[in-house]
């Protein structure tokens, strides 16, 4: 269970999102202004949020919905906080954002190495479509593309959240060979 609160990212949290991007992804963090850049598209076609625990941001997570799909962004949780229901939390809201927009299904990359993102999207019902070779740049790791109907779609088991993803980048998916702004994300950085 998490004692975080979630609420909408705003740019008084991007130096905060940016530190914690460098601690988890390295070289293949975003930088200030594609972030930025992403607050401005807000709320006409992304979803951004944070978890925050007294002042502290524990973690974030980001959505585009352009017609009938949705696509996470990224999504990362502090490594002190996995398995803790963070990740689950942001990934839950974006899914109720995204159809409250009116999306159908919902895509997303994920590192092929990062079991424990896989773990959590395969809880909230997405399943693997595809791989993308070479996806993450510049570490060139490949990515699982993901995909969830929304609708009558299995939700989170009951009971303990059991572990949330380890961060890694949500990716845009859903435009074949596309990557929403041009930046390649893992499914969850979580």
């Amino acid at each position: 269970m998490i004692s975080e609160t979630l609420r909408p990212m705003t740019s008084a949290d991007v130096s905060a999102v940016l530190k914690l991007e460098r601690e988890l992804f390295g070289e293949e963090a975003w930088s200030r202004a594609m972030l930025r850049g992403e607050l401005a598209q807000q709320p006409e076609s992304r979803h951004y949020l944070v978890a925050e625990d007294n002042g502290a941001i524990t973690g974030y997570a980001g959505l585009l919905a352009a017609g009938s799909q949705g696509d996470v962004l990224t999504l990362a949780v502090t490594a002190d906080r996995w398995g803790r229901g963070t990740g689950s939390a942001l990934l839950e809201a974006l899914l109720a954002e995204a159809a409250r927009r009116g999306c159908s299904e919902v895509f997303l990359e994920v590192r092929i190495d990062n079991a424990r993102a896989q773990q959590l999207y395969r809880r909230f019902g997405f399943v693997q479509i595809g791989v993308r070779r070479g996806y993450y740049q510049p570490s060139g790791a490949d990515a699982l593309v993901m995909r969830r109907e929304l609708g009558p779609a299995p939700a989170a088991p009951a009971g303990p959240p059991g572990p949330a993803a380890p961060p890694g980048p949500a990716g845009p998916a859903g435009l074949p060979g596309q990557a929403a702004c041009g930046r390649p994300r893992e499914g969850s950085r979580e």
